[in-house]
């Protein structure tokens, strides 16, 4: 076939050797309509093609849309598969697991392919933490366990490296001396327990169960005058909760602890969300509430601390509310100017209650050390801390500092918490968190 007759087969086959040709046959034609034909550019149009005696059906190139849909191709450039009239297309689905299609570039997805949802996984929202069905699920003590298990290993390490069958003697309680202090005993009960070890027992031999029984009863005996619960019936309404802490040590989703702990006790609560300058706070103080139904006073990121203190005084005092929680917004204890709002916020509270507020909770991050016992220090004279609520005890945790704090400021520990969830925040225990530091049954 000359080049001017490929026409229409000639483009479809991309300039390829088209079919062989068929003798033409001659057709008569009026002599209008030769008239028009001579006046058709040929350049553009191409010849008239002959008749194919084939089977094979050309359809247009619309129609190919359905075959090629059917494949998920629909789109794809430089596809141009030939089906006969006598073909049925596979099902899409025998071509699920082939390469056909599946272009990472391709700018249209597959038809049978359900974009995968997008993972948000919102922060400070207080959610539980899933729960495997099949993982049983530990006892409060066994979360304490694990919690402290970066403490207690370190010392059980300790312990029996320098105490296996040797007999008691100077180097060894200093050997030991130094390992308590290195887990933020703290230096007066590090003297303590080895002043207890050496008490009759020089030139003898002594076992790490041993010394570890004496560590667990040496901690509870400094321990238990600090662990004491939190009590908020001492006859004032309402009864004014402020939680003061650094950034990061788990104010807010206290507070939420709590309000679900004392509206379990029958307690009509209300949440200030007094950290106004992050949104987060304020948004997971709100589900709280929800959550516990509590009533709960905000405001708009950014506004004044003490001017919702008054407000959140004022309306509660209306209410006949039983307990007020306070959050504040995460301050470091060396910036005096963070400092001195604290303080503005307190001035505010006291001109409905002098006496307010009656009890003022600090968050320490059990994870921070030797850093906790300035915290300690600086919020207790700036806000007047009267309790602690240690939090983060999730396996990472420095947990001895507690023990040098209890025997630093002897400040009530009320709770310690161990995660996320509802049930992670529990009264403090002296012999418990004694027996897991130590790592005893």
């Amino acid at each position: 076939m000359s080049e001017k007759k490929r026409g229409f087969l000639g483009r479809l086959f991309g300039g390829k050797e088209a079919p062989a040709e068929q003798p033409e046959e001659t057709v008569e034609k009026s002599p209008a309509e030769a008239d028009s034909a001579e006046n058709v550019d040929e350049k553009r149009l191409g010849a008239v093609e002959p008749e194919l005696t084939t089977e094979m059906e050309v359809k247009p190139v619309a129609a190919l849309d359905e075959p090629l849909k059917t494949f998920g191709l629909d789109g794809g450039p430089g596809i141009v598969p030939e089906f006969s009239a006598k073909q049925t297309p596979l099902p899409a689905d025998d071509f699920v697991s082939t390469d056909v299609g599946s272009d990472p570039d391709a700018d249209t997805p597959l038809e049978d392919t359900e974009p995968a949802a997008e993972a948000v996984e919102p922060k400070d929202v207080p959610t539980d933490p899933s729960v495997d069905p099949e993982e049983p699920k530990l006892s409060w003590f066994q979360r304490l366990k694990k919690g402290l298990s970066r403490s207690s290993a370190s010392l059980t390490e300790g312990i029996s490296s320098i105490f296996t069958k040797r007999k008691l003697d100077a180097s060894m309680l200093e050997e030991l001396e130094d390992i308590l202090i290195q887990a933020d005993l703290g230096v007066d009960t590090a003297m303590a327990i080895t002043d207890r070890l050496s008490d009759g027992r020089y030139n003898k031999e002594i076992s790490p169960e041993e010394v570890r029984e004496i560590l667990s009863q040496e901690v509870e005996k400094v321990l238990k005058p600090v662990a004491q619960p939190l009590d908020l019936d001492m006859g004032k309404k309402p009864h004014v909760v402020l939680m003061v802490g650094v950034n990061g040590t788990g104010k807010t989703t206290t507070i939420g602890k709590l309000s679900k702990k004392l509206r379990s006790e029958g307690k009509k609560v209300m949440l200030a969300a007094g950290d106004t300058f992050r949104a987060a706070a304020v948004e997971q103080l709100k589900i709280w509430g929800e959550r516990t139904g509590a009533d709960v006073i905000a405001r708009d990121t950014g506004a004044d601390a003490a001017g919702l203190a008054f407000d959140a005084m004022k309306e509660a005092q209306e209410k006949q509310v039983d307990v007020l929680l306070i959050d504040t917004a995460g301050r470091l204890q060396n910036k005096a100017e963070l400092m001195d709002e604290l303080e503005k916020v307190i001035r505010v509270i006291r001109k409905h209650d002098p006496e307010a507020p009656h009890t003022v909770l600090l968050t320490l991050d059990a994870t921070t050390g030797q850093n906790a016992l300035n915290q300690v220090e600086i919020f207790g004279k700036v806000a007047g801390v009267t309790g602690l609520v240690m939090t983060k005890l999730d396996g990472t945790a420095r947990g001895g500092i507690l023990v040098a704090i209890a025997a630093k400021h002897g400040l009530p520990v009320h709770f310690i918490g161990v995660g996320e969830g509802v049930e992670d925040l529990e009264p403090f225990s002296a012999q418990d968190f004694a027996n897991a530091i130590a790592g005893l049954a």
